[in-house]
This record gives C-alpha cells, structure tokens and sequence, in this order.
C-alpha cells in the first residue's frame, strides 16, 4: 500500500521500539528511526548489485518531492548512470561552484582591463553595487531578478551606473557561457530602455562664439591654477577627448618635427584599431604645450595631479567648467548654459565644419572613417589638419579679441 501524507504525519516524531521500513512505489519508500525520523530512500540494482539511496528527510521533502526526485532519478539509471553516483556529483557540483565574484573577477583580468579604456570604473560599480549584494552567489544561479532587483533601483538615483553595470554584465556572462562556466546568460532578453526605461539622449551642448568669448576671458582672468588653463585652451584648440591629453607624456609630443602622438592605449578607438592618433602641432600652439611641460618638470607626464608628479586624475577637469561659470556669474553677471569639458569637443566639431573637409575634421577628433574608406585610405592628413587647426586658431583669435584686461595671452 502507498504512503500517503496522513501516514507521514502521524508517525513523524513518533517514538517506537525499532527502525522500520515502509515501502511505496517504483522502488520508493521510508525509512523510520526508533525516535520518529522519517527519511526518504530509493532501492535499485545497478551492475547486479542491490543498493539504496537516502534522498532526504521528512517533512524537509515532501512526499511529492521525494517521489519527483526518484523518478528523476531512475530516469538517470535508465541512462545507465549510478543515482548514487548522480548525486554525489551535483552535490560537489554546488560545493565548487564558481561564485559570481569569482567570475567577474576572472572576466575583469582576462577580458576586461584589457580590453575597456573604462574598466576602472567599471570595477568600481560591480565592486559597490553588485558584488556586495550577490557576489557570493553560484554564478549560475543568480536569477535574472537578482540582476534586476539591483538594476531598478539604481535606475531611480543613477541610471547611467545602472546603464554601466547592464551592459558589461551582460558582455560578461555572454563570456562565461562561451566558456562554458555557466549554461545560460539570464540578462540576454534585458535591454536598458525597454525594460529599465532607461533613456539616453544626445545632448547637443557646444559653444556658440559669444559664449567662446566669456570662457576665453574667464580662463584669462579667474584664479583658476595656470596648469588648467592651458589644460582648457588644448581641450578647445585640438579637439580632443580630454582623457587623450590627461594621459599625454612628454615623449608623446615631438615639438621639433611638430606632431603630438597618442598612442592606441591612450584613446578610446585603439584597442580595437591598435593605430596611435597623429596630429599636428602648430606654431601657435607651440607655445601653450611648452608651458605645460615645463609646469610639470619633474614628471613625465604634461598634466599632473597638483603637488604631485603622477598623471592628472580623471575626475580633476570635471569641475573646470563649473568655476569658470562660477566667475562669470560673479564678476560678469553672466548666467551661462551648463557645460562640461566634452562639450569643447563638440564646439570644435562644430565650427570645423566651416573650415575644413568633413573627413579630415573626423580624423582630426579621432573618430573611424566610415565604411571601407578606414580600411583602405591609410593617408594621415597632416597638412590638412594642420591647415584645419590654423583656420581653428585664427577663428578662436578674432572671437577674442580686443577683450578688456586682456593685454596678451596667458601662455606668453
């Protein structure tokens, strides 16, 4: 006769004089100690020999589980496979699994430090938001809610961190499973703006040249640090991701055959193009970038942190703007539009386009040629950008010019 969960309650925790046995179905059945513990055990043969397998105790499994689990298992036995053994494999399995720590951890030296000019603050996110959370977790079984209970609620305070964090755990279970550390990647179906409503939009900020002006003067006159003056003109004059000239060295610009050399670890498109960006430097410029090398002599970088020969940190041009605005609010009653040092980026983009050619313009910003005219056109434009950048210098004069106070240039 079949268990059945009546039985089982009854004589759970019940005392007897002996352990009995009390069979169900399908080579099911329970085992009762004398002092009441009922325990859920499979018979089978396997190479000609009877054994018996404890599956687990009542009421921790339930009489519906324990009859799944020997199905389960005897289905595994048709397949010629031990249950014993079936199970001591799946519980080592869950004793050596690899913690979702253990394979960010991995992905971040193989994969990621190498690859992503960002992965410092990529590891700074996963190490605040994530791995405190679930990095202890099997990888494989951090469900797509985990990710997701995470996700949402940065989306309501930072959204670009949420964005951040999406996107590399995505990139990063993707290699696990490639490699066969985890059988799924549970972030696949998840996408940033139709399931965390996260919205990216473009923010078209440049200069117009009345505001150029107000910044020229505010560099000349504010009590702004010499270093980050310069800083901001080579920011405006060469277009460049400020990141390109932070990292400069010394030996990066070549002021005898006048070309300024970031090499492919130093700008965001040379990991995957392994090319340095090539530009030119002209006369005028000249003067500005022997300024900064000699403001910090006794490093080998041109931008440092200040009291320190290290090279200049990510976060110390973030506020340049702010006090820049912050002196024309004070001394010129001037409210200026919010902008960042990205944005100088785009103000020289977008007075280039009345100066020079499309395509040298984009080579001058550092950006890819489109289609196979990257492949095959491997021309560097020097004089052409460097025509491009004394038509830039001269625009960025006549906007200056004839400001009160200013008897000549910071860099004279």
């Amino acid at each position: 006769m079949a268990i059945t969960d009546t039985w089982l309650k009854a004589n759970n925790g019940k005392k007897r004089d002996k352990r009995d046995e009390v069979a169900d179905r399908d080579g099911l059945s329970v085992r009762v100690t004398p002092q009441g513990k009922i325990v859920f055990q499979i018979r089978y043969r396997y190479a000609g020999k009877p054994k018996r397998l404890d599956i687990g105790s009542y009421p921790l499994i339930t009489l519906k589980e324990a009859r799944e689990e020997n199905t389960r298992l005897r289905r595994k036995l048709e397949q010629g496979h031990d249950p014993a053994v079936v199970r001591q494999l799946e519980k080592q399995a869950i004793i050596t699994a690899t913690t979702l720590e253990n394979l960010y951890r991995l992905w971040y030296k193989s994969y990621c430090k190498k690859s992503k000019q960002s992965h410092i603050e990529i590891n700074r996110s996963f190490e605040i938001h994530i791995l405190p959370k679930i990095g202890h977790l099997p990888a494989k079984q951090v469900t797509t809610m985990d990710w997701l209970n995470i996700l949402e609620k940065l989306v309501e305070t930072i959204p670009a961190i949420a964005e951040r964090i999406l996107v590399n755990a995505k990139q990063m279970l993707n290699w696990a499973v490639t490699r066969h550390i985890i059988d799924t990647n549970p972030l696949a179906a998840i996408n940033a703006k139709a399931d965390l409503q996260i919205k990216k939009g473009v923010i078209k900020r440049s200069l117009s040249d009345s505001e150029i002006r107000q910044v020229w003067e505010a560099i000349h006159k504010s009590r702004m640090s010499h270093k980050n003056k310069l800083f901001l003109i080579l920011c405006l004059v060469f277009g460049c991701r400020n990141g390109e000239l932070r990292k400069s060295k010394k030996s990066g610009f070549d002021l005898d055959n006048m070309i300024w050399t970031v090499p492919p670890s130093d700008h965001k498109l040379g990991s995957s193009t392994g090319m340095p960006l090539i530009r030119p430097i002209i006369p005028e410029i000249k003067p500005l970038i022997e300024q900064a090398v000699q403001l910090s002599k006794d490093s080998s970088y041109v931008f440092t942190n200040s009291g320190s020969n290290k090279m200049m940190g990510k976060s110390s041009p973030l506020p340049l703007p702010y006090n820049i605005m912050q002196w024309l609010r004070k001394n010129k009653d001037i409210e200026m539009e919010h902008w960042s040092v990205h944005d100088l980026r785009k103000t020289a983009r977008t007075k280039w386009s009345t100066l020079t050619a499309p395509h040298v313009a984009e080579i001058m910003l550092g950006h890819k040629l489109p289609g196979e005219w990257q492949t095959y056109d491997q021309h560097l434009y020097i004089d052409e950008q460097a025509e491009a950048y004394s038509k830039w210098w001269c625009r960025l004069m006549q906007i200056s010019e004839n400001i009160d106070g200013i008897d000549r240039p910071i860099w004279q």
